[in-house]
């Protein structure tokens, strides 16, 4: 009997995967928009866990501040596409009576440039600075931009502050605007599930920029860093430079997805981007599994969608108490249940790195 080969199986394994993801959304419509939005947010946590992993998975860097560079992202999107630059500033609307409207594919490399600035800008200061030093830092340098997004209302109102930013421009790819329905003729496209195509190509992309990484001389450099600094230093990597480059490239992946949620969302504002954010896509990259992507992406699509998934649980226990239990409440109660066991249950994390040593014992007991 015939076997097939591996690279067949591998590539059809792909191909059924692939099928699935595209065919997702239209099964998901079925059952109402709501479900199409979720798989939306989860897509926009896999690109924000993505951009964490290089920096704590790769390098081995705590950052508890990773939601400052998603802000900076959409509050620079919601700037430039947004009525409030143009009439806050005359000069401005002076200069674009029509409005800023920078298009998608301009904005997506400003906001990744500007984010990645900032990612080395958190860097250059706390290259000495590890393990729980360097976390308090990183949780300041996010609480820091939080606050400034919420007071830069005052005396130059630049930020709106606590109001936020709203009449957001949606994304348009290729002269349609993704805030409208597309007719393909055989179906109808609500603009969530064009979103979700949007986001699914994007993400394509980062897994495929991180998988390059990995594979690199500097995803390799960035893990001896990560495994023993010291002795990566001795054997003459420049930690100093590769720090900054892990700092920079995953605050990159931050600033696309804030992008991607300003346009998306059509409104920003502080609450947005609280301590509990960065805590969250923390949780995804470690319970995922450090440094592997298959575990990061299942980490951030499991605990996105978790707490949308609860709601229909929340609700049916709040009603069995008389009311005595806040729904909110018993749902976040629920996550963090299901977090410690999973950490009891795999400290690893669901999907972990192979270990290298049993890989090696198992592929010379195979040969």
């Amino acid at each position: 009997m015939n076997m097939a080969h591996p690279a067949v199986i591998s590539r059809m394994r792909y191909l059924v995967w692939g099928l699935a993801l595209l065919l997702l959304p239209l099964v998901l419509q079925s059952m109402g928009n709501a479900w199409v939005r979720i798989a939306d947010m989860a897509l926009l946590y896999v690109m924000l866990a993505l951009g964490l992993n290089i920096v704590v998975g790769y390098a081995g860097l705590l950052d508890l501040g990773f939601v400052a560079f998603f802000a900076v992202g959409a509050y620079l999107f919601g700037l430039l596409a947004s009525p409030h630059l143009t009439d806050t500033f005359p000069w401005i609307a002076a200069l674009f009576p029509l409005g800023l409207h920078l298009p998608l594919w301009a904005v997506i490399p400003i906001g990744a440039g500007l984010a990645g600035l900032f990612g080395v800008l958190l860097g250059a200061p706390t290259l000495k600075l590890r393990g729980d030093y360097l976390a308090i830092v990183t949780l300041g340098f996010g609480e820091i931009i939080r606050v400034f997004m919420n007071n830069l209302d005052n005396p130059v109102n630049i930020t709106n502050g606590p109001k936020g930013l709203g009449q957001i421009d949606a994304m348009t790819v290729l002269g349609h605007p993704l805030s409208k329905r597309l007719d393909l003729g055989f179906i109808e496209l609500p603009s969530v599930t064009q979103y979700y195509y949007l986001f699914l190509a994007l993400v394509l992309v980062s897994v495929l920029i991180c998988y390059r990484l990995q594979t690199s001389r500097i995803g390799r450099a960035w893990m001896a860093i990560r495994e023993d600094e010291i002795a990566a230093k001795a054997m003459g990597i420049n930690t100093r430079n590769l720090k900054l480059l892990a700092f920079g490239l995953g605050a990159m992946f931050g600033g696309v997805a804030g992008v991607l949620f300003a346009s998306f969302q059509g409104f920003v504002s502080p609450e947005s981007f609280s301590l509990m954010e960065s805590v969250m896509i923390v949780a995804m990259v470690v319970l995922g599994g450090l440094g592997h992507l298959p575990g990061v992406v299942l980490g951030a699509v499991l605990l996105s969608a978790l707490p949308e998934v609860l709601r229909y649980v929340a609700g049916p226990l709040q009603a069995m108490t008389d009311g005595r239990l806040d729904a909110a409440i018993l749902r976040q109660l629920l996550i963090a249940l299901a977090m410690i066991l999973i950490m009891l249950w795999r400290p690893r994390g669901l999907w972990p790195s192979p270990d290298h040593g049993q890989t090696l014992a198992a592929q010379r007991g195979s040969a």
